[in-house]
Order: C-alpha cells, then structure tokens, then sequence
C-alpha cells in the first residue's frame, strides 16, 4: 500500500495532537479522587483558614473532596518538602505563603528550592501589615517614630512572631530604609509578641493586621501604619509606611501551589476555579473579615509575586544577618 505524501502529514499531525487531547481529557475528568492540600503551618492562622474556605469551595466546584492536612514545623520547611516530595498528578496541592520566599534565604542547606520544585498554581489574596507600638512610645505617627528610635538607637525592643517571620523580615526593612537601630525580640508566634506588646515588654510590633485590630479598635495598641502603599479598608485611618519612609512596602500572601511537572491544564483548571471562588460574595467577606481581600491573578503572574519577594527579602535577611530560630 502506498500512502501519498498528503495522507502521510494528515496521519502524522492527527498522532501529535493524541497526547494534548489525551491531556486534556484527564484534566476534564480531574480530579477523580481526593485532593490533598497540605499546609506547613498550624491549624487557626490565615494560611490554614485561606485553605480551608477555598477547598471546601474547590469539594462543591469539582465534585471531590479537597482535604486540608496540616504539616507543621521546621519553619514551614516540613510541611513545604512533602509537597515538593509529592507526585506531580494534582493530588497533592500546597497552600504556600510569603515564608517560603524568606525561607530560601534564611535557611542555608534547604533540601529543596521553592521557586523551581513547586509550580504557582494561583494567588489568594495579599495581606497589608500593621506597624504598632505600645501606648507609651511618645509617637503618633511613623515619622514621630523614627525621630524617637534615632534619639534612642539600640534602645527599643522590636518583638516579632520568631526569626524570619513576615513581621520580622517587615520590621527589618524599616530599620533598612529609615535608618534605626532597634533590638530584635523573637517569640514563638505573633500571638505571644502581642501579648508582651499589650504588656509594655517590647514597644514595636509588626503583625497581620487580622490578629491586632481588635487590639488597635480596643485602645491597648496604636497603629502607626500600614506596610502595603494604599491604606486597608479595615483600618482607613491608618496610613502607609511609604509616607514617612518613601518606597517602602511589605506584605504577606498566600497563594496554592503544586509540585513541579504537574500537567498545565490541572493547573490552569484549578486556577480558574480557584478566582471564580475569589469573586463569590461570601468567599470575599469571608477573606476580608481576615484582613486580607482576595486577590486574583494567572499562575504566571503569581509566580512572579514569588520570584521578586524572593529576591526581595533576600536582601533584608542578608542585611539583617537573621538566622533560623
């Protein structure tokens, strides 16, 4: 049988599309079983309650069950590398937030890279910080701050959530940008720095704005500022860092990721219904009550969050000398 040269290129171009179409097929029909979403911190805080809103979302969408796992410990690190361990098929997503983009920095002898082991998959929402002090500090705005750290150099007691939290990397850019010498305090959490803020044992604090406005609301703490460049609809009186130190800014994310080589069309699957999840009215107040309005974006565009807070806050721990607690 001879097969003409027409017939020849029609054969080969219908056998090439075999696999896309194969995928594609596998992404409709995904996911067929649970779906893991690991996080690497503990159950209560904004990441575990991100993961939980839209997986439960993702279980109505997609007809399977998307179960959280929490996987604490090691500085997000344990949780983090049993992703990265995980096959690449979608069955095993992470819910990831700023520290792993501190955390390549901060740790030496990571057994893993975030940026090229785990594939964006999309952004959640980005949360603003609050820089707060105890009501003793004679200042009542950042500016007045400054003036007051600069007079008093080495003197202030900065607590933070533990060495290379977002609340300690933020608060290390200020000393950056502005000029001052502050004492670092870590503790083991946010909540545990507050506490000792409330109490007069430290005088600055950077934290989520989520765990201090009810704080800031009651009187017992006073914000000074905002760490994003616009001010938060939860606290519109507040204003930005940038005002008084100019190009500053800082904030947390949260956002899923998968491990790299999982196929892109689960990828661009769950995203899309990741951002239809994100503009449904009672996922986005939801969000909001946190502190943290949702935000949407392509998997590019969120891999593009991560590269440049990497590399941002590589320079911050490098200044900062900052070390694993």
């Amino acid at each position: 049988m001879t097969i003409h040269r027409r017939q020849l290129l029609r054969l080969s171009a219908a056998c090439a599309a075999l696999p896309a179409a194969s995928r594609l097929a596998f992404a409709d029909n995904y996911p067929t079983r649970p779906v893991r979403i690991l996080i690497a911190t503990s159950a209560g805080g904004s990441t575990d309650i991100a993961a939980r809103v839209i997986g439960q979302w993702l279980t109505e969408r997609l007809g399977q069950s998307f179960v959280v796992e929490n996987r604490p410990g090691g500085g997000n690190n344990i949780g983090t590398e049993a992703a990265v361990r995980a096959p690449a098929d979608g069955y095993t997503l992470l819910m990831a937030n700023t520290v792993n983009a501190i955390n390549a920095t901060l740790y030496d002898n990571l057994g893993y890279s975030f940026v090229t082991d785990m594939a964006p998959v999309a952004i959640l929402m980005r949360t603003a910080l609050l820089m707060q002090v105890h009501p003793s500090v004679p200042a009542k705005t950042a500016a007045q701050f400054i003036d007051y750290a600069k007079a008093n150099p080495g003197k202030i007691n900065m607590g933070s959530g533990g060495n290379g939290a977002t609340g300690h990397v933020s608060g290390e850019l200020f000393k950056m940008m502005a000029g001052v010498k502050m004492v670092h305090v870590p503790y083991r959490g946010e909540s545990l720095a507050l506490t000792d803020l409330i109490a007069g044992q430290v005088q600055v604090v950077f934290t989520t704005i989520g765990s201090s406005i009810q704080y800031i609301r009651a009187g017992q703490l006073r914000a000074l500022a905002v760490t994003t460049t616009t001010r938060s609809d939860a606290l519109p009186e507040v204003p930005p860092l940038a005002d008084a130190v100019p190009g500053y800014e800082a904030s947390g994310w949260n956002g899923m990721c998968a491990p790299r080589g999982t196929p892109v069309e689960i990828i661009d699957k769950l995203n899309r219904e990741i951002n239809a999840g994100l503009t449904d009215p009672k996922i986005k107040a939801r969000f909001e009550d946190l502190g943290s309005p949702p935000v949407t974006g392509t998997p590019a565009e969120f891999g593009k969050i991560i590269a440049e807070d990497t590399e941002k806050w590589a320079k911050v721990i490098r200044f900062s000398g900052a070390k694993p607690n």
